[in-house]
Protein backbone atom coordinates (compact mmCIF):
# COMPACT_ATOMS: atom_id res chain seq x y z
CA UNK A 1 0.00 0.00 0.00
CA UNK A 2 0.69 3.72 -0.56
CA UNK A 3 -0.23 6.73 0.99
CA UNK A 4 0.08 9.96 -0.74
CA UNK A 5 -1.19 13.39 1.15
CA UNK A 6 -2.24 16.53 -0.65
CA UNK A 7 -2.73 20.20 1.36
CA UNK A 8 -5.41 21.75 -0.96
CA UNK A 9 -7.96 24.43 -0.15
CA UNK A 10 -8.44 27.32 1.94
CA UNK A 11 -8.58 25.80 5.35
CA UNK A 12 -5.50 23.66 4.46
CA UNK A 13 -6.90 20.56 4.19
CA UNK A 14 -5.19 17.12 3.99
CA UNK A 15 -7.04 14.98 1.25
CA UNK A 16 -5.49 11.72 1.13
CA UNK A 17 -4.57 8.92 -1.74
CA UNK A 18 -4.41 5.46 -0.60
CA UNK A 19 -2.76 3.49 -3.97
CA UNK A 20 -3.25 -0.45 -2.90
CA UNK A 21 -1.99 -2.56 -6.46
CA UNK A 22 -4.04 -0.78 -9.45
CA UNK A 23 -6.92 0.96 -7.35
CA UNK A 24 -6.48 3.93 -5.32
CA UNK A 25 -9.27 5.88 -2.91
CA UNK A 26 -9.82 9.27 -2.23
CA UNK A 27 -9.94 10.42 1.36
CA UNK A 28 -11.65 13.65 1.66
CA UNK A 29 -11.22 15.64 -1.40
CA UNK A 30 -11.01 19.41 -0.34
CA UNK A 31 -10.52 21.59 -3.21
CA UNK A 32 -9.79 21.84 -6.93
CA UNK A 33 -10.93 18.34 -6.96
CA UNK A 34 -10.98 18.16 -11.29
CA UNK A 35 -6.74 19.61 -10.43
CA UNK A 36 -6.66 16.47 -7.77
CA UNK A 37 -7.70 14.13 -10.16
CA UNK A 38 -5.55 14.78 -12.79
CA UNK A 39 -2.44 15.16 -11.35
CA UNK A 40 -2.91 11.79 -9.75
CA UNK A 41 -3.11 10.53 -12.93
CA UNK A 42 -0.24 11.61 -14.33
CA UNK A 43 1.40 10.82 -10.98
CA UNK A 44 0.42 7.51 -11.29
CA UNK A 45 -0.11 5.94 -14.99
CA UNK A 46 -2.56 2.93 -14.86
CA UNK A 47 -3.66 3.33 -11.44
CA UNK A 48 -7.56 3.71 -11.26
CA UNK A 49 -9.51 5.74 -8.79
CA UNK A 50 -12.19 3.26 -7.25
CA UNK A 51 -13.97 5.97 -4.73
CA UNK A 52 -14.40 9.14 -3.05
CA UNK A 53 -14.74 8.99 0.72
CA UNK A 54 -15.84 11.51 3.31
CA UNK A 55 -14.67 11.35 6.19
CA UNK A 56 -17.85 14.42 7.59
CA UNK A 57 -19.61 16.49 5.63
CA UNK A 58 -18.21 19.57 5.96
CA UNK A 59 -17.61 21.79 2.57
CA UNK A 60 -13.87 22.07 3.20
CA UNK A 61 -14.02 17.93 3.07
CA UNK A 62 -16.58 17.30 0.33
CA UNK A 63 -15.43 20.38 -2.05
CA UNK A 64 -13.07 18.73 -4.36
CA UNK A 65 -15.94 15.76 -5.05
CA UNK A 66 -17.74 16.93 -7.90
CA UNK A 67 -14.81 18.38 -9.61
CA UNK A 68 -13.24 14.93 -9.63
CA UNK A 69 -15.71 13.00 -10.91
CA UNK A 70 -16.39 15.35 -13.59
CA UNK A 71 -12.91 13.73 -14.60
CA UNK A 72 -13.60 10.37 -13.50
CA UNK A 73 -16.89 10.10 -14.48
CA UNK A 74 -20.18 9.94 -12.49
CA UNK A 75 -19.48 6.61 -12.16
CA UNK A 76 -16.74 6.44 -9.47
CA UNK A 77 -18.59 5.89 -6.09
CA UNK A 78 -18.97 8.96 -3.54
CA UNK A 79 -19.19 7.53 -0.19
CA UNK A 80 -20.60 10.25 2.75
CA UNK A 81 -21.76 9.44 6.31
CA UNK A 82 -25.42 8.95 6.65
CA UNK A 83 -25.69 10.95 9.48
CA UNK A 84 -23.83 13.94 7.18
CA UNK A 85 -26.07 13.60 4.77
CA UNK A 86 -28.85 16.99 5.64
CA UNK A 87 -26.04 19.04 6.87
CA UNK A 88 -23.64 19.43 4.00
CA UNK A 89 -25.90 21.85 1.81
CA UNK A 90 -25.82 24.32 5.25
CA UNK A 91 -22.75 24.06 6.04
CA UNK A 92 -21.49 25.19 2.46
CA UNK A 93 -23.66 28.03 3.05
CA UNK A 94 -22.24 28.93 5.91
CA UNK A 95 -18.84 28.85 4.68
CA UNK A 96 -19.96 31.02 1.96
CA UNK A 97 -20.55 33.45 4.53
CA UNK A 98 -16.87 33.25 5.34
CA UNK A 99 -15.91 34.10 1.59
CA UNK A 100 -15.54 30.77 0.34
CA UNK A 101 -16.87 29.25 -2.20
CA UNK A 102 -17.44 25.68 -2.23
CA UNK A 103 -19.21 23.11 -5.06
CA UNK A 104 -21.86 21.03 -3.75
CA UNK A 105 -20.71 17.27 -3.80
CA UNK A 106 -24.03 15.98 -5.45
CA UNK A 107 -26.24 13.15 -3.94
CA UNK A 108 -24.01 9.99 -2.47
CA UNK A 109 -23.46 6.80 -4.01
CA UNK A 110 -23.60 5.36 -0.96
CA UNK A 111 -24.00 6.05 2.65
CA UNK A 112 -21.72 4.64 5.12
CA UNK A 113 -22.64 3.05 8.81
CA UNK A 114 -21.28 1.92 11.77
CA UNK A 115 -19.44 -1.19 10.52
CA UNK A 116 -19.59 -1.12 7.01
CA UNK A 117 -16.53 -1.75 4.94
CA UNK A 118 -14.83 0.26 2.02
CA UNK A 119 -11.90 -1.61 -0.13
CA UNK A 120 -9.52 -1.09 -2.13
CA UNK A 121 -7.54 -3.41 -3.63
CA UNK A 122 -6.49 -5.48 -1.03
CA UNK A 123 -7.05 -3.41 1.44
CA UNK A 124 -10.51 -2.89 3.54
CA UNK A 125 -11.21 -0.16 5.73
CA UNK A 126 -14.01 -0.44 8.60
CA UNK A 127 -16.26 2.74 9.24
CA UNK A 128 -16.18 3.68 12.88
CA UNK A 129 -19.54 6.37 13.70
CA UNK A 130 -17.17 8.85 15.61
CA UNK A 131 -19.37 11.93 15.74
CA UNK A 132 -18.85 15.22 17.64
CA UNK A 133 -17.38 17.46 15.00
CA UNK A 134 -20.61 16.79 13.17
CA UNK A 135 -23.37 14.39 13.62
CA UNK A 136 -22.20 11.77 11.41
CA UNK A 137 -17.93 12.20 11.82
CA UNK A 138 -16.28 8.45 10.97
CA UNK A 139 -12.97 6.66 11.50
CA UNK A 140 -11.99 5.05 8.47
CA UNK A 141 -9.89 1.89 9.86
CA UNK A 142 -7.41 -0.86 8.69
CA UNK A 143 -6.09 -3.21 10.73
CA UNK A 144 -3.56 -4.98 8.21
CA UNK A 145 -3.18 -2.23 5.72
CA UNK A 146 0.58 -3.23 4.53
CA UNK A 147 3.48 -1.12 4.36
CA UNK A 148 3.21 2.92 3.88
CA UNK A 149 5.81 5.00 2.27
CA UNK A 150 8.15 6.00 4.86
CA UNK A 151 6.91 3.23 7.06
CA UNK A 152 9.52 1.27 9.33
CA UNK A 153 7.47 -0.43 11.33
CA UNK A 154 6.61 -2.95 8.11
CA UNK A 155 3.65 -4.82 7.03
CA UNK A 156 0.82 -4.55 9.47
CA UNK A 157 1.21 -1.67 11.46
CA UNK A 158 -3.01 -0.25 12.04
CA UNK A 159 -3.90 3.05 9.96
CA UNK A 160 -6.76 5.41 10.65
CA UNK A 161 -8.01 8.28 8.71
CA UNK A 162 -9.56 10.59 11.41
CA UNK A 163 -11.29 13.56 9.93
CA UNK A 164 -11.32 16.27 12.27
CA UNK A 165 -13.03 13.97 15.27
CA UNK A 166 -9.20 13.98 16.93
CA UNK A 167 -6.20 16.28 16.46
CA UNK A 168 -2.88 16.13 17.82
CA UNK A 169 -3.25 16.99 21.71
CA UNK A 170 -7.14 18.07 20.87
CA UNK A 171 -9.95 17.57 19.17
CA UNK A 172 -12.11 19.07 16.45
CA UNK A 173 -14.10 22.30 17.02
CA UNK A 174 -17.76 21.51 18.59
CA UNK A 175 -19.05 24.90 18.43
CA UNK A 176 -20.06 24.46 14.72
CA UNK A 177 -23.98 23.60 13.81
CA UNK A 178 -24.40 19.74 14.58
CA UNK A 179 -21.22 19.57 17.10
CA UNK A 180 -21.18 18.38 20.54
CA UNK A 181 -18.30 18.39 22.99
CA UNK A 182 -20.04 15.54 25.04
CA UNK A 183 -20.58 13.36 22.22
CA UNK A 184 -16.94 14.44 20.54
CA UNK A 185 -15.63 12.93 24.10
CA UNK A 186 -17.57 9.97 24.23
CA UNK A 187 -15.94 9.30 20.23
CA UNK A 188 -12.39 9.94 21.62
CA UNK A 189 -12.81 7.90 24.71
CA UNK A 190 -14.55 4.90 22.05
CA UNK A 191 -11.34 5.46 19.85
CA UNK A 192 -9.36 4.43 22.70
CA UNK A 193 -10.81 1.74 23.78
CA UNK A 194 -11.20 0.01 19.72
CA UNK A 195 -8.05 1.22 18.08
CA UNK A 196 -4.39 -0.31 19.33
CA UNK A 197 -2.14 1.84 20.79
CA UNK A 198 0.28 1.32 17.65
CA UNK A 199 -2.35 2.73 15.31
CA UNK A 200 -1.36 5.69 12.87
CA UNK A 201 -4.12 8.92 13.08
CA UNK A 202 -4.12 10.29 9.51
CA UNK A 203 -5.49 14.11 10.63
CA UNK A 204 -7.89 16.07 8.67
CA UNK A 205 -5.77 19.20 9.31
CA UNK A 206 -1.91 19.08 10.05
CA UNK A 207 0.57 16.29 10.84
CA UNK A 208 -0.51 12.42 11.87
CA UNK A 209 -0.08 11.15 15.15
CA UNK A 210 -0.79 7.92 16.88
CA UNK A 211 -3.07 6.42 19.55
CA UNK A 212 -0.24 5.75 21.82
CA UNK A 213 0.60 9.19 21.73
CA UNK A 214 -2.64 10.81 22.29
CA UNK A 215 -3.06 8.25 25.65
CA UNK A 216 -0.02 9.76 26.81
CA UNK A 217 -0.42 13.86 25.60
CA UNK A 218 -3.80 14.27 24.45
CA UNK A 219 -5.98 15.44 27.94
CA UNK A 220 -9.48 14.45 26.23
CA UNK A 221 -7.87 11.66 25.60
CA UNK A 222 -6.95 10.52 29.28
CA UNK A 223 -8.75 9.14 32.14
Amino acid sequence: MHLECVVNGPIETNTYFVVAGDEALVIDPAWEGEKLARDFAERHEGVRIAGIVCTHGHADHVGGVAGMRRVLGEECPFMLPADDMDMVAENIERQRAWGIETEHPGVPTRLLHEGDTVAVGDVAFTVIATPGHTPGGIVLYAEHPGATEGDERGVGAPIAFVGDTLFPGSHGRTDLAGGSEETILASLAKMARVLPPETTCFIGHGPSTTIARELAVNPFMQG
